[in-house]
């Protein structure tokens, strides 16, 4: 201990604590999260790394010598988020209170500072333990200075470093000067990664030496090293961290300066007291009691003062931040994994259907030989019953090792009864392709009560939810990904080709990571209600129905769709024809640099906007905006519609009817749109134009079975009925009631007349203003679509407004509210984050602020069609009906339905969605009949 000093890369873990941990809150709506994160570090440092001298180093503001080295040195980097820059004096505060010396060094940046005081422990006979998640300090590592990462437990010494770069410390400024650093805007050689730069270490030792060597290295990559010579001097001083930098005026005698001060407890009772450290308060004799609750983005509604008493909230409270600073200390500081297993034995397997048999709830994983989910193949099943414990059972491995692996037909004739017994309980990650992967070996999993990527959805929808990021985000684990043990590119191998030891790292890991994230993020979903019924009533069921959507598919006429493509295509010659004609020469459609010398040099057309290059752009709204006056343009439109057409639609919706059941199968994924809508893909099905003729015939190919029909059920203007359930506007809520057509009420309430007075041309207007403001229109947008004055435009809001006051109050009070919380609710309580709404970019805030009006609208649709799915479904499989889903587009349910179900579906389909929610308006939903789906809507 006296011989050792304890650094802290503060900068680095900054940024870390910060987008690591969940948007904790105090009352006052100050942002505490890294605050939270950086002292909790500190404390733990302090026990696990016990050192007499201590300093915490953190960049000084302004620029440094690599600044005047190079212009461009860091110049990609954002600038520091709002919320951390507000948490910046607290920490500083907090730390010294803490007894951490800190030192800011101008001219210099953290690392640097670093770097000179581990040459200055060592030479004092001293070791130096250095917490960081930096790459670039492991150039510093050697016998006596030690890289800590307490995020993914790593440490780095000499051997660590070279285990984990390929090379060893006295050669990562080599390493990093070959393969650059993207985060400082430092290039490397181009196209040169890790893989090329170690193979030329190994080779030539150093980057002079490999300079020296240059024209002696064949290829495009040797092509790019010659191109790079004159540069990488340069690039390897900018990432060399310097050692010698002058301290003197920043700290006394050393180590004397650097040893741990007496902590200021009065100081840290006041930072503690603010921002509502409960726990670490009580240590140090404090009290909560003049203090108010803290608030985070998982438990917001345990605060409603309106609902909840003094006493008893905080008595919630307490359990809340409790699990909060659970919640902290497991993120910054994980748990190693301990057990790990191949089960390759039936005796192995016994054992574990024991286990699993008799466990609460099992996390399940499946590895497979492809991502289509119709047609992959089982490759292995992992399971987990409790953290850091997993097995991985292969089944189908095609690699030859010793290993002997258990048949997939034995494996899940022993499964079977577990796997469909609904009152096993299971959890996953995206459990709904793990269902069509046992599906496709005729298992029908049961008993899913919990999905790791809905609850990151519901908790979290503005974050990404695949395992890796939420390992790294609620756990600080970096995973193994599924680059690392298959490659990736051309050389990328299958599954069942991976060495089985290799394969139970990753896929162990997979079951194990899932039910440790369902541990840290379950706890701050049961504890609030609303996104409790969000996850448990409408994600997790819908998640089930959606993988009999897509497993029932849909029919498809491959011929009438061939018939529409060779249409389409003598179409476009026509098109390219007339453009040629145009023109006055022939020239490539898809050019975009042939376009612009006919638009601007020959055509001498007035050029819009331009390119990030500086030449005259041509995209799509240049095309839009000049279409108005110009012809070529407009036929250009036309023209990359029907090529979207052929290519997207006619062409290759045939070439994806799946073999087996002579139908399209599409993929819904439901943990990607903030507002709650499901996205379509392969094929998507949600974009397929409707506008246009040629669009609405690729509707015709979508067909019922013989002696079956489609329906289609949708609801009616559910959006504008959703702004008067929740504005409450007297107004529109009494259009609704007395069934008026709402574009015609809004119109007599504009216009001042009778709404069996208003023209087509005023209830045009009146549609456009409805469905215009719900959506953030402005006076601007309002009149380009209106094709009329902006003031104009601007005299119809401000009386659509007056005559619907409620609609005007709700848009002002939602602008406020998520200003302040961060995020908006729909009427279910789905949590809408708007992480733009506080910025200072002007027009992303008032992006976000457009979102934030529309989002509760799009949101509570989308809850209430998954609803009307879950209820649907239920119904078909109550009544045992033939009748089945096929499709959920928007706001649409499409079934396939036998003749003799017609008459019952006709009716019941209606009543189901009608009846899934109580609003202040009737929800109607309108039902068609055809024997495609075109005819059918």
């Amino acid at each position: 201990m006296q011989k050792t000093l304890l650094l802290v890369d503060g900068s680095s873990y900054l940024y870390r604590a910060f987008h690591a941990l969940p948007d904790m809150r105090n009352a006052d709506n100050e942002p505490t999260g890294a605050l939270y994160g950086i002292l909790n570090m500190l404390r733990r440092l302090r026990l696990d790394y016990p050192a007499a001298y201590i300093a915490c180093v953190f960049d000084a503001k302004g620029k440094t010598f690599r600044d005047d080295m190079y212009a461009e040195y860091k110049a990609t980097r954002a600038s520091m988020p709002e919320d951390l820059v507000k948490q910046i004096t607290p920490i500083h505060a907090a730390v010294r209170a803490m007894g951490w010396p800190i030192l800011m060094v101008e001219g210099v940046e953290a690392d640097d500072v670093i770097g000179t005081l581990t040459v200055q422990a060592v030479a004092h006979g001293m070791t130096a333990v250095v917490s960081t998640g930096d790459k670039d300090l492991a150039q510093l590592v050697n016998q006596h200075v030690t890289l800590i990462n307490t995020m993914n437990n790593e440490k780095l010494d000499p051997p660590g470093v070279v285990a984990k770069f390929g090379v060893p410390p006295e050669r990562i400024v080599d390493y990093l000067t070959l393969i650059g650093d993207t985060v400082d805007n430092i290039p490397g050689v181009s196209k040169v990664g890790p893989k090329t730069a170690v193979k030329w270490l190994a080779q030539y030792d150093t980057v002079d030496q490999v300079i020296a060597n240059a024209a002696n290295i064949g290829g495009a990559v040797g092509e790019n090293l010659r191109k790079a010579v004159d540069w990488l001097p340069q690039a390897k001083a900018l990432v060399t961290v310097k050692t010698d930098c002058d301290l003197s005026a920043h700290m006394g005698t050393f180590p004397e300066s650097l040893i741990v001060l007496p902590q200021d407890n009065a100081t840290l009772i006041d930072l503690y007291t603010r921002y509502n450290f409960k726990t670490w308060l009580r240590e140090l004799g404090g009290s909560m009691a003049a203090s108010a609750p803290a608030k985070n983005s998982g438990t917001s509604d345990l605060f409603d003062t309106s609902t909840t008493s003094h006493t008893n909230k905080v008595g919630v409270i307490g359990s809340v931040v409790t699990a909060v600073e659970d919640f902290v200390q497991s993120t910054l500081f994980p748990q190693a994994v301990t057990n790990y297993e191949a089960v390759t034995t039936e005796e192995q397997l016994d054992r574990w259907l024991e286990v699993i048999a008799n466990a609460h709830i099992t996390s399940v994983d499946t590895e497979t030989t492809s991502l289509d989910p119709m047609s992959a193949q089982l490759v292995g099943i992992s399971l987990s019953c409790e953290p850091g414990v997993a097995v991985y059972i292969p089944v189908a491995h095609r690699v030859q090792d010793d290993v002997q692996q258990l048949s997939r037909a034995f494996v899940l004739g022993k499964m079977r009864s577990w796997l469909e017994d609904p009152d096993k309980l299971k959890i996953g990650q995206n459990l709904k392709y793990d269902s069509h992967i046992f599906a496709n070996q005729g298992v029908t999993l049961r008993g899913i009560l919990h999905d790791t990527m809905l609850q990151s959805y519901v908790f979290e929808s503005h974050r990404p939810h695949d395992m890796d990021s939420m390992a790294l985000r609620h756990l600080g684990h970096q995973t193994i990904t599924f680059q690392e043990v298959c490659g990736k590119g051309a050389s990328q191998i299958c599954f069942d080709e991976v060495e089985i030891a290799r394969a139970t790292e990753y896929a162990a890991e997979d079951a194990d990571i899932t039910l440790r994230l369902h541990h840290t993020m379950w706890p701050h979903i049961e504890s609030d209600k609303k996104l409790r019924f969000i996850y448990e009533k409408i994600e997790v069921p819908t998640a089930v129905v959606l993988q009999k959507i897509e497993r029932n598919g849909v029919l498809i006429d491959a011929g009438l769709l061939k018939t529409q493509s060779n249409e389409i295509g003598k179409h476009l010659l026509e098109i390219e024809q007339q453009a040629y004609t145009l023109a006055g020469q022939p020239f490539n459609l898809n050019s975009p640099k042939q376009l612009g010398e006919i638009f601007f040099e020959k055509l001498q057309l007035p050029i819009i906007k331009k390119t990030p290059s500086g030449a005259p752009s041509t995209d799509e709204e240049v095309l839009q905006k000049l279409a108005e006056d110009y012809p070529l343009p407009k036929i250009l439109l036309d023209y990359r519609s029907l090529s979207k057409l052929k290519s997207t639609y006619t062409d290759k919706l045939p070439k994806m009817i799946n073999g087996n059941t002579g139908r399209v199968h599409t993929n819904y994924a439901q943990a990607v749109a903030v507002t709650g809508r499901l996205s379509s893909n392969d094929p998507n099905l949600q974009n397929i134009p409707i506008r246009t003729a040629e669009g609405r015939r690729i509707r015709e190919a979508f067909i019922a079975p013989e002696n079956s029909l489609i329906v289609s059920a949708d609801y009616s203007q559910i959006e504008l009925r959703i702004m008067a359930h929740i504005s409450g506007d007297e107004n529109m809520l009494r259009a609704f009631a007395d069934g008026i057509d709402i574009h015609r009420a809004t119109g007599a309430e504009i216009f001042g007349v009778l709404a069996q007075d208003v023209s087509n041309e005023q209830r045009r207007y009146a549609k456009v203003i409805n469905f215009g403001l719900i959506y953030g229109m402005s006076a601007f947008g309002l009149a380009g679509n209106l094709g009329i004055e902006r003031a104009a435009a601007q005299m119809y809001i401000e009386k659509y407004f007056m005559r619907f006051s409620g609609v005007k109050m709700f848009m002002d009070n939602t602008r406020l509210q998520a200003k302040a919380q961060g995020y908006v609710e729909t009427v279910f309580g789905r949590r809408l984050w708007l992480p733009e709404i506080n910025s200072p970019n002007g027009p992303r805030r008032q992006g976000a602020e457009r979102a934030a009006i529309n989002a509760p609208m799009q949101g509570t649709a989308a809850d209430l069609i998954k609803l009307s799915m879950i209820a649907v479904q239920g119904w078909l499989e109550t009544e045992q009906l033939k009748s089945k889903m096929v499709m959920q587009v928007h706001d649409e349910l499409v079934l396939e339905v036998p003749q003799e179900e017609l008459a019952l579906v006709r009716v019941k389909l209606p009543e189901l969605m009608a009846s899934v929610a109580t609003l202040r308006v009737p929800l109607i939903a309108e039902v068609g009949v055809g024997k495609n789906w075109d005819e059918a809507h």
